[in-house]
């Protein structure tokens, strides 16, 4: 079945008598300029022909000079317009848009009254056809190439086209030249045709020894294309097929060039895991028009979770291309290309094939940066219940320190409640018992609020922390569980270090864990320093114990998840694999020196890096 489509290519001439300037005409200056060096160099007649030519009449005034005396088409006309072809193939126009000017160059070579070419386009054979008394005629048609041509009588110029087309070298055709083109103004084979077409001569277009098409002409009188005139269009026909091959194959690179542009601009915005979802589906929106055949009629959009992100006056037009989003079988959006004027046909509508794959592969892209999001924030989940699961370890070891903790500060405020109950105290000696109250009970709810602040659940979040205040809070915790286990607990802290970008929660726990590991690897007492210092664009935090130390076999192990030499009662193997987690978010790292019986050192190094550009994150932003 053939669809016929009317081009709306830009540059078409209005319904008017008068052509006005366009893609038809050629300035001289494009005549005189050499054509690329590939085709010049295959054709170097064309080149002295041309310039044996200077001076020649624009292509308006040529087509009237070619109407008047069809029959002058001698080499010197033959290369003219050979060049002319093989000019525009390598001005980087779309199929359509090339094959227009093309047929305008045939129309003003032969004085026919309308030309078509009848191109072979992988399983389609498409024509495209002008007319040159009508200027808007540009007609492209498609249709089933493997269909042959049953019967010639009363054919018809498009029946004959196609037989000699698609049938058997012609054999079946009357009347071929030597060339193997099909001449004829008979009447009984031009059948009932279009009014006016009183001439007709089919003429094979062959590369490299394949027909790849068919230059169909028509004439308004009766020996329209004498032999001469003939010879000429088979002369000039394997140009032309040079021309198209060599247009095909560029058009072909850069789409394949523009594709691929898309393909990695969209590659790079879903590879930064800082921005924003919306901002880079606008960025993605913003990439796809550039790479379709007509950029400037093409118009995107992508809807993901019901959220719409559209290119600027973004309208559906009747011919678009669409691509479900699919993120683990259920569809979430889809990305649409859709053009606002209409376009000539091509393999789906006219959408290229490898548009199809383009379209398919963003959708691809898309869904699978939705996965990453996605599994990246259910990590991030997973990795909190972690940490929250191991402060609630770690509380647990360290309530018996924070029992004698709280005890201490209960008991005074017991103990001055009842004397201050008892009266006969004057009132200088009431007051004094009441502040020994509130100051005990200040002492026991600050107990409280670093318990809860190291317990408690929240969103990881970074700011501006110095990692001596950090320490100092963590270690109010741990005082009274290393003196109750015989530790000297040894601080030498840095004055005046530098702040750096952490999740101090985050970091407290980090210092929690390594110091009860420290305290439990010193059952018989010992000596804990706890150090910080500058190193190399880093600030360092060091826990050194006097304890058991480990072995290498061990020390191998000790950030894997669960793995543990402690007792059940004593650890969940989860400390220090969430300690290595937490440093290695913050972009750090962490040194483990250990020797059995001569203890063991923790050094960590986090990086001052980011402090000049960094700003606060917002609550409601959603990343990649």
């Amino acid at each position: 079945m053939w669809q016929r489509v009317r081009s709306s290519r830009p540059g078409a001439r209005p319904e008017t008598g008068k052509r006005p300037p366009g893609p038809r005409a050629v300035p001289a200056r494009i005549r005189r300029r050499a054509p690329a060096a590939s085709l010049a160099g295959c054709y170097p007649e064309i080149m002295a022909s041309e310039s044996a030519t200077p001076g020649a009449a624009p292509v308006r005034g040529r087509r009237k000079a070619v109407r008047r005396s069809a029959a002058d088409l001698g080499p010197d006309r033959v290369s003219a317009l050979s060049y002319r072809l093989l000019h525009d193939a390598d001005n980087g126009l779309p199929r359509s848009d090339y094959v227009a000017r093309a047929l305008d160059t045939i129309l003003e070579f032969s004085g026919a009254s309308a030309a078509s070419l009848w191109l072979r386009e992988g399983p389609k054979v498409v024509r495209f056809s002008a007319a040159a008394a009508r200027p808007s005629s540009f007609r492209v048609v498609i249709a089933d190439g493997g269909q042959q041509a049953e019967g010639l009588a009363a054919a018809g110029p498009e029946r004959l086209a196609r037989a000699l087309l698609l049938g058997p070298d012609g054999g079946a055709l009357p009347g071929l030249t030597p060339g193997g083109s099909l001449v004829t103004d008979d009447p009984g084979l031009l059948g009932t045709g279009p009014a006016g077409c009183r001439a007709l001569a089919l003429v094979q277009i062959h590369v490299g020894g394949e027909q790849v098409g068919i230059m169909e002409l028509r004439g308004a009188r009766k020996g329209a294309f004498p032999a001469a005139a003939v010879e000429a269009y088979e002369r000039l026909a394997p140009i032309l097929g040079c021309a198209l091959v060599s247009q095909r194959a560029q058009a072909a690179v850069q789409e394949r060039v523009k594709e691929l542009t898309c393909l990695y601009g969209i590659t790079q915005l879903t590879q930064r895991p800082e921005m924003r979802l919306e901002k880079a589906v606008g960025g993605i929106v913003r990439l796809l028009p550039p790479a379709w055949q007509y950029p400037e009629a093409a118009v995107a959009r992508v809807v993901l979770d019901e959220r719409a992100f559209t290119t600027p006056s973004f309208r559906r037009g009747a011919q678009r291309q669409s691509a479900e989003i699919v993120v683990g079988g259920v569809s979430r959006g889809s990305v649409e290309v859709s053009y606002t004027r209409r376009c000539p046909e091509a393999d789906e509508g006219p959408f290229l094939k490898e548009e199809r794959n383009l379209i398919d592969a963003v959708a691809r892209q898309l869904a699978a940066a939705v996965e990453r999001r996605e599994a990246a924030a259910e990590s991030a989940r997973l990795q909190e219940q972690l940490r929250h699961a191991d402060r609630l370890a770690t509380i647990g070891q360290l309530a018996a320190g924070v029992a004698h903790e709280l005890n201490e500060p209960l008991g005074n405020i017991l103990g001055f409640a009842q004397l201050a109950k008892k009266g006969g105290a004057d009132g200088a000696s009431l007051a004094g018992d009441l502040d020994k109250i509130v100051a005990a009970a200040m002492h026991a709810r600050e107990i409280v609020r670093k318990l809860v602040l190291f317990a408690r659940q929240t969103p990881p979040t970074k700011a501006r922390v110095n990692l001596n205040t950090v320490i100092a809070e963590g270690l109010y915790l741990v005082e009274a569980r290393c003196a109750k286990e015989g530790v000297e607990l040894v601080r030498r802290l840095e004055p005046d270090l530098p702040d750096i970008i952490a999740d101090s929660s985050q970091l407290h726990q980090v210092l929690v864990n390594l110091v009860v590991n420290s305290v439990q690897a010193m059952p018989r007492g010992g000596v804990l320093t706890i150090r910080t210092g500058r190193a190399d664009g880093h600030v360092a935090l060091t826990v050194e114990d006097t304890g058991c130390g480990m072995t290498e076999e061990v020390r191998r192990q000790i950030f894997v998840p669960f793995f543990t030499t402690k007792d059940v009662s004593e650890g969940t193997g989860l400390g220090l694999a969430v300690v290595h987690g937490i440093v290695s978010a913050h972009g750090g790292t962490i040194v483990v020196a250990s020797e059995p019986g001569r203890g063991t050192r923790f050094e960590i190094l986090l990086p001052l890096a980011g402090l000049a550009t960094f700003k606060e994150a917002d609550p409601d932003a959603v990343f990649w």
